[in-house]
């Protein structure tokens, strides 16, 4: 297996554990120092924070959708982007929202772990590439 389907292989499993409210698996995948950027309100959300969200059904996804991931690898480190739609509730909020993402990747003891994670919604009607 390349090194591009490893880190691919722990974005799909990222997502999958996101879904399934996986604990366990989102120990194995996410550093013991992870920061997520939320996409909605911008704000910081550490690991454990992200773990009591999900546990307590805080957080809950109903679907994550991704597509055209880009890899660059920096060895030790991969830097991921892409695209996603995510629907779901936070509290009593529903969300619905696609954006552009970016997750950074760290090998550490043999594995891929995503350290840092930040979504920019992409705001319907708004031009999602710049022209060259």
């Amino acid at each position: 297996m390349s090194i591009d389907a490893d880190v691919l292989k722990a974005e799909r499993a990222f997502f999958d554990a996101l879904l399934g409210a996986d604990l366990p698996a989102l120990k194995r995948l996410l550093a013991d120092d992870f920061l997520l950027i939320d996409l909605l309100g911008g704000s910081q959300l550490p690991r454990a924070a992200l773990f009591d969200a999900i546990a307590s059904g805080t957080l809950r996804f109903d679907s994550i959708e991704s597509a055209d991931p880009l890899v660059r690898l920096y060895r030790p480190t991969a830097v991921v982007t892409g695209r996603s739609r995510m629907a779901g509730r936070f509290g009593t909020t529903t969300f619905d929202a696609a954006s552009r993402y970016t997750h950074v990747y760290s090998e550490q003891d043999g594995r891929w772990r995503l350290v840092a994670a930040q979504g920019t919604q992409i705001v319907p009607g708004a031009p999602t590439e710049v022209p060259a």
